[in-house]
């Protein structure tokens, strides 16, 4: 809710474009997986970000302003005005409407000069989904900080919209390489997810990205095969990410274990999974193995089996509340991600059951011992 009297960027927008908004509601656009014909550098401003603006020779009316945390920017002569949602673009383009009561043909210029921090999603088949503010508030290159005063023309640029998203073969969706430090980006979103599952599918990640105010539709979406960056480092699929997006990593029916040595051999995943072993095993307890690391691995981390053992127990809980729960006979000779050999993921639990004889020695053990231990103490007071 906006205050009355505060203009809106939104009551200003045409007839035309608001009936483009209403008709775009939760409208989804797919993009192909080129990015073709698509620009994703429409950078919606919001609470946190701030903007030179520049109005051409009238200096007392130019600087560095802030948007508040209610979306409000505060501006000499036009006071409090309503900009969140607003491209830069369209943030002048507003400017200038308002500017008009007081100056003849306003000519303005807007350059970003820090931006918020960046809250995406991330969900799908990945290790921890949820919510993640990826940076802090980012200082565009050859920007002075908030508050300093910028020379006229400095930075200037009517569309501003910078740093500019471009691709090869006309996509249009990589960094510009002199930037592409200083944003974050979707390998970051993966990692402070904590990386990827034996059933991810890096080869389709769903992005899906808000569109600024008067866009012809509410969102746009792509899907990107960012297996091309950790098997052939393609800088391209590591697109820059906006505030409000939401990235959804597909699941894969079958293990991929070849993709996940790839990720381990990066930092996009912990080095290390846990897993517990226990049973008829020679060293019991937690086992730290490495990323990809199978069943097998497991067992001989635990120094091996015993001599007398019976079937191994596999049991795995997964977010959706399901459990995979196997019982097969130990096979040394199985390849990684067969019914017998898994792929493991943190959290699972090995168990080498006992054979029959092994366990009729236990249960023998078990009733024996009171025993001895009763004819031990008679044998002590019974001595003459």
């Amino acid at each position: 809710m906006v205050a009355s009297g505060i203009p809106q960027a939104q009551a200003n927008l045409s007839t035309e474009t608001k009936s483009d908004l209403g008709a775009a509601a939760k409208k989804i656009v797919p993009v192909n997986q080129n990015f073709d014909n698509i620009i994703f550098n429409k950078y919606i401003l919001g609470p946190g970000d701030s903007v030179f603006i520049e109005l051409l020779n009238i200096p007392e009316l130019s600087g560095i302003f802030s948007i508040g945390p209610d979306g409000i920017i505060y501006l000499p002569r036009l006071r409090a005005l309503y900009v969140e949602g607003l491209s830069i673009e369209g943030l002048r383009y507003f400017l200038k409407q308002q500017y008009k009561a007081y100056v003849i043909d306003p000519q303005i210029y807007i350059n970003p000069v820090t931006y918020r921090s960046v809250r995406v999603y991330v969900g799908g088949e990945i290790t921890r989904p949820g919510f993640y503010v990826l940076s802090g508030e980012q200082l565009m290159a050859g920007q002075p900080p908030v508050g300093q005063k910028l020379m006229p023309g400095a930075g200037r640029s009517q569309a501003a919209d910078k740093p500019t998203l471009s691709g090869n073969s006309g996509s249009q969706y990589s960094l510009d390489a002199k930037s592409s430090n200083r944003w974050p980006t979707l390998f970051n979103a993966l990692q402070a997810a904590q990386g990827v599952t034996p059933f991810s599918n890096l080869s389709d990640v769903q992005v899906v990205r808000q569109q600024p105010l008067g866009s012809s539709n509410n969102k746009i979406q792509a899907n990107v095969d960012f297996l091309k960056l950790i098997t052939s480092g393609d800088e391209s699929v590591n697109i820059r990410l906006f505030d409000g997006d939401v990235i959804t990593v597909s699941k894969s029916p079958q293990v991929m274990r070849d993709q996940l040595l790839a990720a381990s051999r990066t930092n996009l995943s912990p080095d290390f999974v846990e897993v517990f072993v226990s049973g008829r095993v020679k060293n019991p307890g937690a086992q730290g193995l490495p990323q990809g690391a199978t069943l097998n691995q497991a067992i001989a981390s635990a120094g091996g089996l015993k001599i007398l053992r019976g079937k191994v127990e596999f049991l795995r809980f997964s977010r959706s509340g399901e459990t995979d729960q196997r019982l097969f006979s130990f096979d040394a000779g199985a390849n990684a991600g067969d019914y017998a050999n898994p792929v493991l993921m943190s959290g699972d639990v090995v168990r080498v059951n006992d054979s029959l004889l092994s366990a009729s020695t236990q249960v023998l053990t078990e009733l024996t011992a009171p025993l001895f231990g009763v004819y031990s103490a008679y044998s002590l007071f019974a001595r003459p």
